[in-house]
């Protein structure tokens, strides 16, 4: 049926009349789109001439509707048909009419984009590429001609350029390249796109040959300027095209084009901005190679920024009080602008050079700062709008990358960005200031752009400086011809400046800025008024930033502020952003000015009430009702309280997520500002509420409702109603969640405080509740023991519950938990498990000397034949002693000399006793006091010990005591890395790494000097000594980033020589019928990666990503799941943090991670192997996805094609979007 249709269609196609053909060609166009369409042999003889006959119809939109038929018409037919209109195209293109050029041009265009099968491109290049070729080469062929044939042949190569032969290649290379001489400008520069087209497909020699050629023709002299200006495009194009692959060639383009750029004529500003465009493209695409050269482009870039030969400018006469003039100068500044003059564009090239140097070179900032900022920060006064523009981004690109680099460091000394930044916060005010005057808007969006980010990097950098920028935020907001983008900009300025300087700076100004900002609260547009608010909270808090002292009259402003909040408040049909940042404003009002607002607080409240009823505006109110609780004015709330409780206790049912947190935290406020005007029963219901919240699922959700929880029963003691519904409704659910082996930090606090509270509050028997701790440790039938993580949670709970139910409970549960270790019965080993370790928590917090012969009670449990329980005494043993040292201590070290089989889990004790003093500050003198000489002595002897374990709580122990006796442990940890056994030089750089935490303590000044000592036995000869540097290095990049700051450059190459296969610790052990391989070094090359990864977070700077790319990373990425894994992690930060190294390497990332996306678990494997396969899928899935955000990553070829075959690979494409979205 369809094909009747067809026919008559096809019929009525050849008529005459041409709104007849335009009907039926545009019939034929939806049946071809239709999903079953069907054709054979004939018909598509019949439609690719009707279709090819519709092209050449004389009608302009019925040849356009045939080339929209072509699309759905290629996939439609046969690979012969297809091939059989492209060469009857190509032959109109090349030897029809000229009025039928075009079409046949755009058709062939549109054929060759919907080929989809790599058999079909060939066979195309095969029969295209030559004629087009002999079109191109041909001298008898018109301008017209050449420029079709080398944009369809460009196409062709951007889509299948790796499909042809190296010998087709090298033919057509030969004959582009023979196109960049020709007289035309339009072909020489199609010439160059198709060439570039074509190089990201070439094999090395022949990129080398086409780059060899292009410089051999730069280097001779006598050639016309026109194709000296071709030739370096093309230097640019194929280095954009190539990336990395373009380094080898650097030493030959780079002198060249610097060496163009400093002797073209003066008219020449073409040829200086095309070498200068090159320029940036090899240092955004070979960040390795170019280094050698980035000084004198440097130099070079410097002199072009503010290069202009016609127009010399006296910007001495700038004056504050020629103000006027300066405009009018401005006009005739203008008026000159002369359409010849384009050295503009030699300056805009050189602010990009500039970018992209400051972008991919973090290790010269330093540099940049003395001999780039002064330059840049003068060049703020360029006359050509868009350069200016430029020179803005370019700053702002300085900006952002001392933010990068300096990220996390504290100390800002004479040799840190961050200081030389501060030096040059004058200057840049100074400029911007001017700019700021200007009348352009464009200029100054981009000024308040400068500040913006400057308050970002540098916070507090203006606090001398505000006065003189007042007026122009002034004139921004007020002035007739502010656009609205100058407002938001003035206005997020506004904003974060308030929020990062000390209040008072703004008191002299407050006048002159609160009245354009709360004007602009008026405002029409949306943005502006939402923005405007948002700095109005920060006003708010400027003019009453504590409540005790004022030192500014701020009774004025309240309002006038007020009111204009209040407008916008009451206000129902607005966007929902200024609706939130409205509620949000007036609880600041409210929180701050409460006591002079109340009058107008009972017309106020209720509107906030009622947006608490609206599920939009819901989740905003919720939170403002807790900053008005938390004011320390005690708003009277009265008027509404009632009604904003039940409204929260409601929210604690609703599903939203976000909204019950928000309502949790409000409660909580509440209730401690006005628990007494909240009745009884109000109470209750919240607690039958947030008893439905407790649980492992979301411990965040948990921590905030156990916290609602104390809050009410220490309101209410003397409430029976209170604790009874607590003991019911809350205290159940608190003894499943104890059981959890989730449970920990916010949480289990939380839960430690509720049983405490508890005991406090009425009908709560003590006993009860202990044994109800105790025994909700018994193992239940269904899910068999209790994880160890819910026994130390149980343990603690205890411990805090005699604690707060007072000395004579606390000494009674102590001898009943010593009657259950004395009951010897090793039946019951769950419960003497748990008695050790509740005795260790009550132990730690209390001193329980008066309980005689308590230790040799704990340290029978030695004996016993379950692990766990000997591994609980000795936790048991140490934390007894941290209540009292000076008893225990000496027993404890008595113990580790005599009792030979029980080493190990003394030390276990120790370690216990040592770490928790490191942390208390307090307990440190009580320590020194202590014999440390005795303690060291002994540690010192076992640190050969063979046993590993015994080794590894040595080293923690001597690293936390080296936190307590820096003086004496430095000097005595260092002499050992000379030790000749390796197992006492590991376990001293072990003892540093535990020494490095991330608070200061007094040792780092003593570690500072000697720290390279330690760290420098990466190049031990064993590789256990070499993995504990390395994970050395990785605590103190992660902790301490200062301290190894200036170690890293002799550091990091030996650090890189770690994640090195290495040949001779793989070794094979035969196990009789089958052989296994063993790779000795696979820890150390995991642990050296993640080394890598944990310095990117805090040491870019001293870091030169693309030498550890290649080959460093690319071998990483072959290598073994548990080095994959972290390898990923690390692309994803460097495509984040420095996407031009990324990009100049991209093609050899893309082989091995199409082979770990496409690896298939063999037919046999386990569960646990296909779990992990496909883990490490979904990891190199992520760092694919941080690659495709780079912008200029379309520039792989490879890369697209992967990126396609992950599109079209439905079980991959499912993952890569999940990946895409979390």
């Amino acid at each position: 049926m369809a094909n009747i249709s067809i026919t008559n269609i096809l019929e009525k196609m050849t008529g005459k009349d041409k709104d007849y053909r335009y009907m039926a060609t545009s019939d034929l166009l939806n049946e071809l789109n239709k999903e079953g369409f069907k054709s054979d042999s004939d018909l598509e003889m019949k439609l690719t001439s009707a279709v090819l006959q519709q092209l050449e119809d004389a009608a302009g939109d019925v040849s356009g509707l045939a080339v929209k038929c072509l699309a759905p018409l290629v996939k439609k037919i046969s690979e012969d048909r297809i091939l059989e209109m492209a060469n009857k195209l190509c032959d109109k293109l090349l030897n029809g009419k000229d009025q039928h050029r075009d079409i046949a041009s755009i058709a062939l265009k549109t054929i060759v984009s919907e080929v989809n099968t790599t058999s079909l491109a060939q066979r195309i290049l095969a029969s295209l590429g030559p004629q087009l070729i002999e079109g191109i080469t041909n001298p008898g062929k018109s301008t017209e001609i050449k420029c079709e044939c080398l944009d369809i042949l460009g196409d062709m190569l951007q889509r299948f350029g790796n499909l042809m032969t190296k010998d087709a290649h090298e033919e057509l290379l030969s004959a582009l390249l023979s196109q960049l001489g020709s007289n035309q400008a339009s072909v020489r520069k199609k010439s160059i796109l198709c060439i570039a087209s074509l190089a990201s497909s070439l094999s090395d020699d022949l990129l080398a040959k086409a780059t060899f050629e292009v410089v051999q023709l730069l280097k001779s002299k006598n050639i016309k300027p026109e194709l000296t200006r071709t030739n370096i495009q093309m230097i640019g194009a194929l280095s954009r095209s190539v990336g990395y692959r373009f380094g080898p060639h650097l030493g030959d383009s780079v002198p060249l084009l610097i060496n163009y750029c400093m002797t073209a004529s003066e008219s020449d500003e073409e040829l200086r901005e095309y070498s200068l465009q090159a320029l940036e493209s090899f240092l955004l695409r070979c960040p390795r190679d170019i280094s050698p050269y980035c000084d004198d482009i440097l130099i070079l870039t410097m002199e072009y920024l503010s290069y202009d030969p016609n127009f010399t400018d006296n910007m001495e006469e700038d004056t504050d009080a020629e103000g006027d003039d300066e405009e009018e100068d401005d006009e005739s500044a203008n008026e000159y602008t002369d359409d010849e003059d384009a050295s503009w564009k030699v300056r805009r090239a050189a602010a990009k050079c500039l970018q992209a140097i400051i972008m991919s070179r973090p290790e010269m900032l330093i540099k940049l700062y003395y001999e780039a900022c002064p330059k840049l920060i003068e060049r703020f006064k360029e006359r050509e709008e868009n350069v200016k523009m430029d020179v803005f981004n370019t700053f702002i690109e300085l900006l952002r990358q001392t933010g990068n680099v300096t990220k996390g460091q504290v100390d800002i000394d004479e040799s840190s960005p961050r200081w030389l930044l501060n030096q040059e916060v004058p200057k840049i005010v100074k400029s911007v200031n001017r700019q700021l005057r200007e009348k352009s808007v464009k200029t100054k969006v981009g000024a308040f752009s400068v500040l913006k980010e400057l308050v970002v990097v540098l916070p507090n950098c203006l606090a001398e400086h505000i006065g003189s920028l007042v007026s122009g935020i002034e004139k921004a907001l007020t002035d007739k011809s502010s656009t609205s983008n100058l407002k938001i900009e003035a206005l997020v300025f506004t904003r974060l400046v308030m929020a990062s300087h000390s209040p008072s700076v703004f008191h002299p100004y407050i006048k002159a800025l609160s009245s354009p900002v709360l004007s602009a609260v008026g405002e029409r547009y949306y943005k502006v008024t939402a923005e405007a608010l948002r700095v109005c909270g920060e006003l708010v808090r400027v003019l009453r930033p504590n409540f005790e002292t004022s030192t500014l009259d701020f009774k004025p402003y309240i309002n006038p502020i007020y009111n204009a909040i209040l407008a916008r408040l009451a206000n129902q049909d607005q966007d929902q952003e200024v609706k939130e940042c409205a509620i949000s404003c007036m609880s600041l009002v409210i929180s701050t000015f409460g006591d002079n607002l109340q009058r107008d607080l009972p017309a106020c409240l209720p509107i906030l009430v009622d947006r608490m009823g609206n599920e939009i505006t819901r989740l905003t109110a919720v939170k403002a009702f807790a900053v008005i609780a938390n004011s320390p004015l005690r708003i009277d709330l009265s008027c509404v309280l009632e009604q904003v409780v039940s409204e929260l206790t409601a929210f604690l049912r609703k599903a939203n997520r976000a909204l019950r947190q928000a309502t949790l935290g409000t409660l909580n406020s509440l209730v401690v500002a006005y628990g007494e005007q909240i009745t009884s029963s109000a109470y209750e219901v919240i607690i039958v509420e947030l008893s439905t919240l407790i649980s492992e699922a979301d411990l965040h959700m948990t921590a905030l409702a156990l916290e609602l929880c104390c809050t009410m029963m220490t309101d209410r003691i003397s409430s029976q109603s209170v604790g009874l519904t607590v003991r019911h409704k809350v205290l159940p659910q608190a003894l499943i969640l104890i059981r959890s082996s989730l449970l920990q930090g916010q949480a289990l606090q939380a839960l430690q405080r509720f049983f405490a509270s508890l005991v406090h509050s009425a009908n709560t028997s003590f006993d009860a509740l202990l044994d109800s701790l105790l025994s909700s440790a018994k193992p239940s039938p269904q899910s068999g023991g209790l994880a160890k993580q819910a026994l130390y949670s149980i343990a603690q709970c205890v411990a805090v519950l005699c604690l707060a139910a007072g000395d004579q409970k606390c000494a009674s549960t102590v001898e009943m938990l010593k009657g259950i270790l004395k009951d010897d019965s090793s039946m019951n080993s769950a419960k003497q498990h748990l008695a050790l370790l509740c005795l260790g928590e009550i132990g730690r917090r209390k001193d329980l000397s008066m309980h005689v012969h308590i230790e040799n009670i704990v340290i029978e449990s030695f004996q016993s034949p379950f692990e766990e329980i000997k591994s609980a005494a000795s936790y048991a043993l140490g934390n007894i002693a941290v209540g009292n040292l000076s008893k225990y201590l000496p027993f404890i070290l008595d113990q580790i000399d005599n009792q030979q089989k029980k080493q190990y889990l003394l030390l276990h004790s120790l370690k216990e006793v040592i770490a928790r003093h490191s942390i208390d500050q307090t307990g440190q003198s009580e320590f020194q006091e202590s014999n440390v000489e005795k303690i060291l002595n002994l540690l010192f002897n076992h640190c050969e010990s063979d046993e590993e374990g015994v080794r590894n709580v040595v080293a923690e122990c001597l690293g936390k005591i080296a936190l307590i006796e820096p003086k004496k442990l430095v000097p005595a940890l260092k002499e050992r890395t000379a030790s000749p056994t390796a197992f006492t030089r590991a376990t001293v750089v072990v003892a540093v790494k535990y020494s490095i935490v991330e608070r200061p303590e007094k040792i780092d000044e003593i570690l500072y000097p000697e720290f390279s000592t330690f760290l420098m036995l990466i190049k031990d000869s064993d590789r256990h000594v070499r993995r504990a540097a390395v994970l050395a290095l990785s605590t103190a990049a992660h902790n301490k980033p200062n301290l190894i700051k200036g170690l890293l450059p002799e550091l990091l190459p030996l650090l890189y020589d770690q994640t090195v296969i290495k040949k001779e610790l793989i070794r094979t052990v035969d196990l009789g019928p089958f052989k296994h391989v063993v790779d000795d070094g696979l820890e150390l090359r995991k642990a050296a990666f993640e080394c890598v990864d944990t310095l990117l977070d805090g040491c870019l700077d001293q870091m030169n990503p693309s030498s550890f790319i290649v080959p460093y990373l690319i071998s990483g990425l072959g290598d073994h799941y548990d080095v994959k894994m972290p390898c990923h992690l690390i692309l994803s930060k460097l495509a984040d943090k420095c996407p031009s190294a990324v990009l100049a390497v991209l093609d050899s990332l893309v082989d091995p991670l199409e082979k770990t996306i496409n690896h298939k678990p063999k037919a046999d494997a386990v569960k646990q192997e296909v779990d992990r396969n496909e883990d490490m899928i979904r990891s190199a899935l992520r760092a694919i996805a941080s690659i495709s955000r780079i912008s200029g990553g379309d520039y792989s070829l490879k890369f697209k094609m992967l990126m396609n075959n992950i599109m079209s690979t439905a079980s991959l494409a499912e993952k890569y979007h999940f990946v895409r979205s979390e």
